[in-house]
């Protein structure tokens, strides 16, 4: 399914496509800059205001309702409170390595986001770049955040960061591989790696025929209604890899004050604070792509249909955080390695039997 990509489409709206490979990167950069502005947009709603409201609602308690109405004005709030705090350096730390882990953590969630496809809104279409292995280069990227979180830990000369990072090493490792799996099973029905077409293979029209018609209503043939294993599957690892109850191991406040960010403040615990979020809005982004028809939906546009997906996620990740307990360090690992991987790979067998059999 061949679109016009954001960058091409500033380039040819705006002439830059004519003066060649240096006009290219410039529509680029420009059309980096919009799709990072909608995700960071997001990531400011949803860190200080919705992640309080959403977890007050689910504990029966007040949130954020004094500043503004409806609490709004905590988001500038908040920003400008932690923005403006002291950043306070501890002895002993590796500095290069305390200094750069931040902008891994956050930048590594936001380079996932070049091969999204959010759909259109009028008539322009927000993806960055469609490569043929776009599946597999979201998830290459998005694993670069453990590094982040390792440097975080080790660099702090802290034993409870420390401990923190070893966790998230743990975790990611176990559920990472389960996590890409399940996905694969995916790839086997749509037959590429390339993320609009893998959306294609979802959407009605154009020889996609509905996985079912009752009473007149169709239902599209999203993956998670084709293979409802695979998407529980997908949302249980996804929970770990962004570190939502009950896998929030590595930051357990409870047990290791906060993990690899214990020793960050200012405008280094913005960033961390903003990879979090950016990480499950993009586990989100994912998971709608995949298996939630990405973009597709009757009446609204795609872009509106994809930032609803995208939220749907993130009001599980807090449901889970209000509603499912912690659990221990070796249950984690045992769900992930005995319980997880071995289910990832029978899904993907019996996936495989089933596409044989049908084609």
């Amino acid at each position: 399914m061949a679109t016009q990509t954001l960058p091409e489409f500033i380039a040819d709206v705006t002439g830059l496509g004519t003066y060649g490979v240096g006009g290219e990167i410039v529509a680029a950069i420009i059309g980096a800059g919009i799709v990072g502005t909608i995700m960071l947009t997001y990531t400011g709603i949803a860190g200080p205001w919705a992640k309080r409201k959403i977890t007050a609602a689910f504990t029966d308690r007040y949130a954020v309702n004094r500043m503004g109405p409806f609490g709004l004005l905590t988001i500038p709030a908040d920003a400008v409170r932690l923005l403006s705090k002291e950043l306070i350096i501890p002895e002993n730390v590796d500095r290069p390595a305390f200094d750069i882990a931040p902008l891994i953590v956050a930048g590594s969630a936001l380079l996932g986001f070049a091969v999204i496809p959010m759909g259109s809104l009028f008539g322009i279409n927000l993806q960055i770049a469609d490569p043929e292995a776009g599946l597999a280069f979201v998830f290459a990227v998005a694993s670069i955040a453990t590094l982040g979180l390792t440097m975080a830990g080790y660099a702090s000369a802290n034993k409870f960061s420390f401990m923190g990072a070893l966790r998230a090493i743990a975790q990611n490792i176990a559920y990472e591989i389960p996590l890409v799996l399940t996905a694969a099973s995916v790839v086997l029905f749509a037959g590429s790696l390339q993320m609009s077409e893998i959306v294609a293979a979802q959407t009605l029209g154009g020889g996609t025929e509905p996985l079912l018609a009752v009473a007149g209503l169709e239902i599209p043939p999203w993956f998670a209604f084709v293979n409802p294993f695979a998407f529980v599957l997908f949302m249980i690892a996804n929970l770990a890899e962004v570190g939502r109850n009950p896998f929030d191991i590595p930051e357990a406040p409870t047990e290791i004050v906060a993990g690899y960010q214990t020793e960050y403040s200012s405008v280094y615990f913005v960033l961390i604070y903003l990879g979090e979020f950016l990480h499950i809005f993009l586990g989100g982004a994912i998971a709608a792509t995949v298996f939630l028809g990405g973009p597709a939906g009757p009446i609204l546009p795609g872009f509106v249909w994809f930032t609803i997906k995208i939220w749907g996620v993130f009001l599980f990740t807090q449901w889970a955080r209000s509603a499912v307990p912690r659990v221990r360090i070796d249950q984690l690992i045992s769900i992930g390695w005995k319980g997880m991987l071995v289910l990832s790979f029978v899904n993907l067998i019996l996936t495989a039997v089933l596409v044989g059999v049908i084609v």
